[in-house]
């Protein structure tokens, strides 16, 4: 048994970035881009905002802002220090500002809306994920593409985090011969994972769960590694630690009577960003940022079982807890020659040093252990390597590049297991739009 040394990954160690042949790299020129954004939270002004703008004023130029909540975009565009206008129209905006590019990081239950609206527009969309949440909107979207000949880029930042990439690598090595099946858990912790209960994920008309606002990530990461689409699924899922099933309640942290008591109290007051874009413009919309995570009205589950089988017959066990003591994930590959497993830790009460480490076994042989450096900040660095390859793209040698059939099959693998629960049968993933699972994936 040995261990390798540290693998650190670098910006200059990471060569290409994503669709060379497409409209984003053909048209990158001395011209700058123009930007549009709908949607003008916390992720639209930070990931989509102000890191752009610092890392690719040269070639960026944002055209136009919008929200919904007047006084959210206007905190927006003062928080991005830009002079371009805002608008609460997006049929508006796109047709006053007429952008090359829609950044959509709107509540995901509208992303179908503004997808569609910026296609039609002429621009190509860069969505957050989820790209939508059920079949209808997906299948909207995936029309749209095909009719305006615009293209959808789907934002999964995993795909770019180094010790992901190093997996990616092991197993298209086939280190592990082919795999076989796979057992993947998820936990996220009671700070991290009570918050989708304050927010209005809680809510399943706008996150589709868990399964599909969250989960999202990891289906689409299932798909990316085993290098194949989703065929079948069938889940299982309760909410039974959070809403209903909490010792008291109120309509949210500030005024609530229980603060002294509750161990999820959030002083929101602790942040003036979420101040600013959030406490400052309830009057306009009544949301409420910090809304109680024992909510009766709390419709999504924190507790996910789903059984995946591939069309390359790979068969994944995966969970999802939305209550745990620590968050991260742990992953094991089963494969003709061996195993690959690895316990990443992202937050946990006790002391750990600065490294992912994955372990590779082989069949009567010996482990092999890779240690990844994990000091980046933004999901290990992830964040800044998607947005090289978005706005400044050459080669994509992992494909780690996402387009909207990457989009559809991360989420219909959690609609289907949301329809699985409901129902209490197996779901076809061919059965919820018109795209066909097929044994290698992106292939028809």
């Amino acid at each position: 048994m040995h261990r390798r040394s540290f693998i650190h990954q670098t910006g200059a160690a990471v060569t290409g970035a994503l669709f060379s042949d497409t409209v984003l790299a053909s048209t990158l020129s001395m011209a700058k881009k123009k930007v549009a954004m709908v949607g003008t939270g916390v992720r639209g002004t930070s990931m989509w905002g102000t890191e752009v703008i610092k890392e690719y004023a040269d070639t960026v130029e944002f055209v136009g802002l919008c929200d919904k909540n007047p006084g959210r975009v206007a905190t927006a565009k003062r928080l991005m220090k830009l002079t371009s206008p805002t608008y609460v129209d997006i049929d508006l905006m796109l047709k006053e500002t007429k952008p090359e590019i829609l950044i959509v990081t709107t509540m995901d239950s509208t992303h179908h809306e503004q997808i569609v609206k910026g296609l039609e527009a002429g621009a190509d969309v860069i969505t957050e994920k989820p790209m939508t949440t059920d079949e209808k909107k997906c299948q909207m979207i995936i029309d749209a593409e095909k009719r305006t000949g615009k293209k959808v880029y789907v934002t999964f930042n995993y795909r770019y985090s180094p010790h992901r990439q190093k997996i990616y690598e092991l197993l298209n090595s086939s280190e592990i011969g082919k795999v076989t099946s796979v057992d993947f858990h998820w936990y996220l912790d009671t700070s991290h994972g009570a918050d989708y209960f304050r927010r209005w994920h809680r809510k399943r008309e706008f996150g589709g769960t868990l399964l599909v606002h969250k989960a999202t990530h990891h289906f689409d990461l299932l798909n990316w590694w085993l290098n194949s689409d989703p065929e079948e699924v069938h889940a299982y899922g309760a909410l039974e630690f959070y809403g209903k099933n909490g010792p008291f309640r109120h309509t949210h942290c500030r005024p609530c009577p229980h603060k002294g008591e509750c161990k999820f109290y959030f002083d929101i007051t602790k942040s003036q960003r979420l101040v600013d874009l959030y406490v400052n413009n309830e009057k306009h919309d009544g949301y409420l940022r910090d809304g109680c995570v024992f909510k009766e009205d709390i419709d999504i589950f924190d507790k996910m079982a789903v059984q995946i089988k591939y069309a390359n017959k790979v068969q994944v066990s995966y969970s999802l807890t939305a209550y745990s003591p620590y968050e991260g994930y742990r992953i094991s590959f089963n494969g003709t020659k061996g195993k690959l497993d690895a316990w990443i830790h992202e937050s946990q009460p006790w002391e750990k040093e600065k490294y992912d480490e994955i372990q590779v076994t082989k069949n009567f042989g010996k482990a092999e252990y890779f240690r990844i450096s994990n000091t980046e900040a933004g999901h290990g660095g992830g964040d800044a390597r998607l947005r090289k390859q978005l706005f400044n793209p050459g080669a994509d040698p992992h494909k780690q590049g996402a387009g909207s059939r990457d989009g559809a099959m991360s989420i219909l693998v959690g609609i289907a297991a949301r329809q699985s629960i409901d129902t209490g049968k197996p779901v076809k993933i061919g059965s919820l739009t018109s795209l066909q699972p097929h044994p290698k994936r992106g292939e028809v």
